[in-house]
C-alpha cells in the first residue's frame, strides 16, 4: 500500500473499534437494566417472557428504564474507562476466563433452546423468507466475520504448511456449524416478535430455566465478558490512534499522549451509548461500514497490490504452491461488488426503515 492506502486501512480500523466500543458500552448497561429492573415486581422471571417495555416505564420508584440505563452506562463509564489512559498487559488468564465463560454460555443457550424444542414448546414459527430483513442482514453478516480474528493464532504455530488450506477450511466449517446451531435453535425455540437484541436475555424467563443461577449467569453474561474485553479494545484503539499520526523520529507531547488520545478513545462510543441502546443498529451500522472495509474493501486491494508487488521480486514463472483456490482476478473483483452490495443496502435500510437511533 501507498501511504493513503495505509491511512484508509487504520481509518477503517478506527471507525470498527469505535462501533465495537459503542456496541459494548450499550451492551452492559442493557443487560443490567433488564436484569435489574422491574415492571411487575419479579423481573428475573419477566424480561424473557415477551413483555415489550419502554424506555418511558418505571424502573425502581421514580427512576424510569432509560434513567437506569444511563445510570449503568456512567458506572460503566467510570470504573472501566479510566483503564483507556493506561496500558493493559498480560491479559492471558484473563482472556481465558472469558473464553471460558463463552463457551459455558453459548452451550447452555443451545441445550436449553434444543430441550425446549423437543419438549414441544417451541414458539418460533419463521416465515420461509422475509425480504424486508435483507438490508440489514448484510451489515449483521459483515461483523460476523470476528472469527477470523483468530486465524493468525492458528495458522502461525503450523511449522509445515502443506495442509494449512484444509485446516483453515474445517475452521470455518465448524464456525458456520456453531453459527447456524445457535441461530436455528433461537428463531425456533423463541417468536420473533419477542427476541431480544441481546440474546441471552431471552433465557432469563422462568418457563425457560427455573434454576436462578443459570438465569442470572446468561442474563449477566455480556457484563462478565465485555468488561473484560472493553479495556483491551480502548486501549487498541488509542494506539491505532498513536500510529495514525506518529511521524519518524517524533514524539507526543505528554498532554497528547496521555491525555487527548485516551479521551478521543473514550468520549464518543460513551456518547453514542448515550444516545441509542439499539444494539441491531449499531451492529449494523459497525458492520457495514467500518466492518466492510476490514473484511473485504482493504484486504481485496492488498490481494492484488500483493501480487503485482510479488511478480516484480520473484519474476511471473515463479509458482507459490501455497496458491489460494480463489486466486484469480475475478474473485477481488467479486469481493468488492460484493461489499459495494453490502453498503448499498445497509444504507437503504438505514434510509427506508422508521429511524430508531
Amino acid at each position: 500500500f501507498l501511504a493513503v492506502g495505509v491511512n484508509l486501512f487504520y481509518f477503517c480500523i478506527i471507525i470498527y473499534l469505535y462501533g465495537d466500543l459503542a456496541i459494548y458500552a450499550a451492551a452492559v448497561p442493557v443487560s443490567l437494566m433488564q436484569v435489574t429492573c422491574s415492571a411487575t415486581g419479579n423481573h428475573s422471571c419477566s424480561v424473557g417472557d415477551g413483555t415489550k417495555y419502554n424506555d418511558t416505564d418505571k424502573c425502581w420508584g421514580p427512576i424510569r428504564r432509560i434513567d437506569a440505563y444511563r445510570l449503568y452506562l456512567a458506572a460503566f463509564t467510570l470504573l472501566l474507562g479510566p483503564f483507556t489512559f493506561f496500558n493493559v498487559q498480560k491479559t492471558k488468564y484473563l482472556q481465558i476466563m472469558t473464553s471460558l465463560m463463552r463457551w459455558i454460555a453459548f452451550i447452555f443457550m443451545i441445550i436449553l433452546a434444543l430441550i425446549r424444542i423437543s419438549r414441544g414448546q417451541a414458539e418460533g414459527h419463521p416465515s420461509m423468507a422475509q425480504l424486508s430483513g435483507i438490508r440489514n442482514l448484510f451489515g449483521v453478516c459483515v461483523y460476523s466475520f470476528m472469527c477470523q480474528h483468530s486465524l493468525p493464532s492458528l495458522i502461525t504455530p503450523i511449522s509445515k504448511k502443506k495442509h494449512v488450506n484444509k485446516l483453515v477450511l474445517l475452521d470455518y466449517i465448524l464456525i458456520l456449524a456453531f453459527y447456524s446451531l445457535l441461530s436455528f435453535t433461537a428463531i425456533y425455540c423463541f417468536r420473533n416478535d419477542t427476541l431480544m437484541d441481546m440474546y441471552t436475555l431471552n433465557f432469563t424467563n422462568c418457563e425457560i430455566i427455573n434454576v436462578a443461577f443459570i438465569r442470572y449467569f446468561l442474563g449477566l453474561f455480556p457484563v462478565f465478558t465485555i468488561s473484560t474485553n472493553f479495556p483491551i479494545i480502548a486501549v487498541t484503539l488509542r494506539n491505532n490512534w498513536k500510529t495514525l499520526f506518529h511521524r519518524e523520529g517524533g514524539t507526543y507531547p505528554w498532554v497528547v499522549d496521555r491525555i487527548v488520545f485516551p479521551a478521543i478513545t473514550l468520549i464518543p462510543p460513551v456518547l453514542v451509548a448515550f444516545c441509542t441502546h439499539d444494539l441491531e443498529s449499531l451492529v449494523g451500522i459497525t458492520g457495514a461500514y467500518a466492518g466492510n472495509g476490514i473484511q473485504y474493501l482493504i484486504p481485496a486491494f492488498l490481494a492484488y497490490c500483493s501480487r503485482k508487488d510479488t511478480q516484480l521480486v520473484f519474476g511471473s514463472g515463479t509458482v507459490n504452491k501455497h496458491l489460494s483456490p480463489f486466486r484469480h482476478t475475478f474473485w477481488i473483483v467479486f469481493v468488492l461488488i460484493w461489499g459495494f452490495s453490502c453498503f448499498m443496502f445497509v444504507t437503504a435500510n438505514i434510509v427506508l426503515s422508521e429511524p430508531k437511533l
